[in-house]
């Protein structure tokens, strides 16, 4: 089977040792710009993201989208024959993406340095819930967790009220972004380096996005206050006017202008002669939007010189047209579901611009392909593996 891959890194080979979010997503964003990515699943039940989010019919939908671009192979790595051939993956790839516990990984003699014993320049992107050091590298945890250590939900949401999470996997998402930037980093490195021995990215789940809040460490060392919830109040920048607000049509809006001309504007248009009392000029915002329907709010808004928003649901960005016009959802053709709308590969790449050629593959779909074109093993071995277990059986594509 061929695939129709296209982007900056058709022909770089990656395998995927984990499940759920944090390091599929990795490997499922460098697959959208053309890398092939080789995504292991347990034999029977597979990975148990196929199970996680909405569903139709059974069919997984989070899933559809998670696992796209990607080839499907069973191998069971709790089998010693199965690691084998996990192995024989690695001698392979150029990328080792796994979210397995550390210790896990140690046990099943899959951690970096048995790893760069069977690939010297591999690079291994390793996302664990406390990082592959320190004293609670055996523990486990999810998403929320590294949310929790971030410190992001202490600062979000009302004061007074309970922290706030993201609607969304945010630890998850961020360490994906950030592994799949230090593993290109290391690429790099490797190209340019003729002594490159391999590279091991260790990332913990809270540690990108407690990147991203970068401010609160150097607030609480030099005021020696850990900064708290503000709901929207946007302290840290006091010219800023930034607050969400309930239009006639009974909608969500949010103003967001972070400089003192944005702010003028806003007060101007309410009503205020200045920005200089905070509390009056949002108040006099809120009783602006609530008396007009929201699409006559935002065109005044517009004309203002005031950045402002509805708030969007996923029926809105469907419909939205600049969401048509940067081309930022395709539709792709899914054997379970038809036509299937989704994301499109982002970033864009104007050059060189990646493509979703497949939805998320069948359990096994590509295990022929991988284990006979890509590790070269015979119709024999590949029986004997699938008859003591070490592999799941072939699926049509």
């Amino acid at each position: 089977m061929t695939s129709g891959a296209a982007g900056p890194l058709v022909g770089l080979k990656i395998v995927e040792l984990g499940h759920l979010v944090a390091g599929p997503l990795a490997g499922s964003l460098m697959a959208d710009l053309g890398a092939e990515v080789v995504h292991v699943e347990p034999p029977g039940a597979g990975d148990p993201a196929r199970r996680v989010g909405p569903q139709k019919d059974g069919i997984g939908l989070w899933w559809k989208v998670g696992a796209r671009n990607k080839r499907s192979v069973t191998i069971d790595l709790d089998h010693e024959e199965g690691r084998d051939v996990a192995r024989r993956l690695v001698a392979w790839a150029d990328v080792v993406v796994t979210n397995f516990r550390p210790t896990t990984l140690e046990r099943w003699h899959l951690d970096f340095e048995s790893l760069r014993a069977v690939n010297s320049t591999v690079v291994v992107l390793q996302v664990s819930a406390f990082g592959a050091t320190g004293p609670r590298r055996a523990l486990p945890g999810f998403g929320k967790i590294g949310e929790a250590w971030s410190g992001a939900p202490h600062l979000s949401g009302s004061p007074g009220d309970a922290p706030a999470f993201a609607g969304f996997l945010l630890a998850d998402a961020m360490a994906a972004l950030m592994g799949v930037v230090a593993v290109e980093a290391a690429l790099y490195r490797r190209a340019a380096d003729p002594t490159f021995d391999g590279e091991w990215v260790d990332i913990a789940l809270f540690e990108p996005l407690f990147r991203m809040v970068d401010w609160q460490v150097p607030a609480y060392d030099q005021l020696g206050v850990a900064p708290t919830r503000t709901g929207n109040d946007a302290s840290i920048a006091e010219t800023a006017l930034l607050d969400t607000f309930s239009t006639a049509d009974g909608e969500w809006i949010v103003v967001s202008c972070g400089n003192h001309a944005a702010v003028e504007r806003a007060a101007a248009l309410v009503g205020e002669p200045s920005y200089d009392d905070r509390a009056r000029t949002k108040a006099a915002m809120r009783a602006w939007v609530a008396a007009r329907p929201t699409d006559a709010c935002l065109a005044d808004l517009d004309a203002a010189g005031v950045p402002a928003s509805r708030i969007f649901d996923a029926a809105d960005i469907v419909g939205d047209p600049v969401y048509a016009a940067r081309g930022d959802i395709t539709t792709v053709e899914d054997p379970d579901l038809g036509p299937l709308r989704m994301p499109s590969v982002l970033p864009h790449l104007r050059h060189t611009p990646g493509r979703v050629w497949r939805a998320a593959p069948a359990l096994g779909e590509d295990n022929d392909l991988v284990l006979r074109d890509y590790l070269g093993l015979d119709v024999a071995e590949i029986a004997r593996l699938q008859e003591r277990g070490a592999i799941g059986g072939s699926r049509p594509a």
